[in-house]
């Protein structure tokens, strides 16, 4: 086996210890704290129309093709009838048929291609989707400050189910504690007489009835040629049956915005995603 043989040569230069350059003392101070600044990514802030439009969108999971559908009015059922015009332009929906609760719903469905019809026609309802303007632990509801009370009402009360959708913001803990409107829709004869009934029947909580005006300071009107006194509370409604009843008990009126008993399901979009509130 051949060996390998390895030297080392090592001159006496190699075994002098190199000398370092003198210390700078002054270096070794202390430096001025400079903190460290890391910028960070928060996730999207969804505006209210983006959690409408999720709230939408959930609901609209629910129709199935071949179902007679009640049409909601106000900015959130628009993103409901903008979904179904989708879905049939897609051909994921078909032979769905829509019942608008205002001139301003069928409008836009017309223009999507939804299918239309009336409670005349189809007085039985597979399923309602509609916005509300507040919403209480009982699912009980205030609609109608888009106006539309009355065709809400009726065509949601021929619904088998129906389906609410809104954002977090409409959650109150009782009727009316919002402080924002809650309408009813009176005749135009003698309106002013009833304003003052409305007004006084709510007296102890505060209630301050004022006529909802439109374009140029004049009476806002409906679709079906009445007026709208809008209630404003400074305390919540304690019992909306009761309060409902009496209302409806004025002549001249013909329809309140207190929803009661009907919602089979409310759809909730807030900051936390999704939530589907059921009896």
């Amino acid at each position: 086996m051949a060996s390998i043989s390895l030297s080392l040569h090592l001159s006496p230069s190699s075994f002098l210890r190199r000398s370092n350059p003198p210390l700078n003392l002054r270096s070794l101070r202390p430096q001025p704290y400079k903190p460290l600044s890391i910028r960070s990514q928060s996730a999207p802030v969804l505006s209210q129309d983006d959690l409408k439009k999720l709230a939408a969108d959930k609901a609209v999971e629910q129709v199935k093709s071949g179902m007679v559908l009640g049409l909601g009015t106000g900015s959130t059922a628009a993103f409901v009838v903008e979904k179904l015009g989708k879905l049939l332009s897609a051909g994921e929906l078909s032979d769905i048929v829509g019942v608008p609760t205002s001139k301003r719903t069928e409008e836009q469905a017309q223009s999507l291609g939804v299918p239309l019809s009336t409670l005349d026609r189809h007085p039985n309802i597979d399923l309602a989707i509609d916005g509300a303007d507040e919403v209480d632990p009982n699912l009980d509801l205030v609609k109608g400050r888009g106006g539309a009370l009355l065709r809400e009402k009726m065509v949601e009360a021929a619904s088998k189910a129906f389906i609410v959708v809104a954002d977090d913001s409409k959650l109150v803990s009782g009727l009316g504690g919002s402080g924002l409107a809650m309408p009813v829709e009176v005749v135009q004869f003698c309106w002013k007489y009833n304003l003052v009934r409305l007004s006084e029947l709510f007296k102890e909580l505060g209630c301050d009835a004022k006529l909802r005006l439109g374009a140029g300071e004049k009476p806002y009107v409906t679709d079906n040629g009445n007026y709208i006194v809008d209630l404003y509370f400074k305390t919540p409604i304690k019992d909306g049956f009761a309060a409902g009843k009496e209302i409806s008990a004025l002549e001249g009126v013909v329809e309140h915005g207190l929803f009661l008993g009907m919602a089979t399901s409310v759809i909730i979009a807030g900051k936390n995603g999704v939530e589907v509130m059921t009896k």
